[in-house]
């Protein structure tokens, strides 16, 4: 009978020692019959700590990291830094990050007055770009950025009153795997606007805080004219030396333009046989000085080359600096 005792004893005392080993504080184990997947985290803990460290905390180009410090707290969020306008080949024009990590807006928040409803869970998947630091390319009106204190008492980036976010998933600079998640999350546009509303164009119009309208190629350049060519008769002044730093758009196919009517569009045929873009039987042209969309450091040059607008008319203005 003691010898029953004492069996039934040692079963429920390995049973308790079971359980405790199932839900205890380490974490590290399972109940029996399940898998490491069936453990639940608390939110923010084995997440990205959507920096640009390594796991290890390092300076790495991003990646998965503990999502939160010793103290529970989420580490703090990288700085955009000098903003950036990247040409994405399926949605457009994009703002990304000083490091090329893509912006993000959210439907569920509201410009008007600036509020972000991306809060616990939900920002730790998106995190909350700081406003701290940002600056805006030339590609942007510098009104256009703003801020929005957040619920946590963040200062949070907005982009024409919409609150600006990255995502966990993006891991390199250019990614833009958050594009549409939920039906509710769009890259930002330079306007604010969402990214991919159109697609992207041989020929468009970019709307410049400086210059208004203009014409901008299929890799979102800013198209030129130069003084010393013409229209009729044709004439090409742009040659030899010139074409090192300035270079011949493509032809457009006048199925895939936007913003500016098919009839300005043609191609002439330069002397070396070369096909260039025209647009109202002028030949434009790119400026290598550009780096990004949105760049018009060829504006103005010698006095010679000037943008293009939607009505295929040179723009002489010359914005200081």
């Amino acid at each position: 009978m003691i010898n029953r005792r004492r069996a039934a004893l040692a079963a429920a005392a390995v049973a308790t020692l079971a359980l405790t080993t199932a839900c205890g504080s380490s974490g590290t184990q399972s109940a029996p019959g399940t898998t490491s997947a069936d453990n639940v985290q608390p939110a923010g803990q084995g997440t990205s700590d959507y920096g640009y460290g390594s796991s290890g905390g390092g300076s790495g180009s991003g990646g998965q990291a503990g999502g939160a410090d010793a103290a529970g707290k989420a580490p703090k969020a990288a700085a955009a830094g000098k903003l950036k306008l990247s040409q994405d080949a399926k949605i457009g024009t994009i703002v990304t990050d000083a490091k090329g990590m893509t912006l993000y807006r959210f439907d569920k928040d509201t410009p008007d007055p600036a509020k972000s409803n991306c809060n616990g869970s939900c920002a730790t998947t998106w995190p909350p770009v700081p406003a701290d630091g940002a600056n805006a390319p030339s590609g942007i009106d510098k009104s256009k950025l703003g801020s929005v204190t957040r619920a946590d008492g963040v200062k949070q980036l907005t982009i024409a009153g919409w609150p600006a976010y990255r995502y966990i998933k993006d891991t390199q600079a250019g990614d833009t795997k958050g594009q549409g998640v939920g039906g509710t999350w769009n890259a930002l546009a330079p306007d604010g606007k969402k990214a991919g509303a159109q697609e992207p164009a041989d020929v468009s119009v970019f709307n410049h805080p400086d210059l208004g309208g203009i014409l901008v190629d299929g890799k979102g350049r800013t198209l030129y004219r130069f003084n010393k060519d013409s229209a009729w008769p044709m004439k090409f002044g742009c040659n030899d030396a010139c074409l090192d730093t300035w270079k011949p758009a493509k032809p457009a196919d006048r199925s895939k333009l936007n913003g500016i009517a098919p009839k300005l569009i043609s191609t002439v045929t330069r002397p070396d046989g070369t096909r260039q873009l025209a647009v109202d039987c002028w030949p434009v042209y790119w400026f290598t000085g550009d780096e990004q969309p949105g760049d018009i450091n060829g504006q103005g040059k010698m006095g010679l080359w000037f943008a293009v607008s939607k009505e295929g008319k040179k723009i002489t203005t010359t914005p200081e600096g």
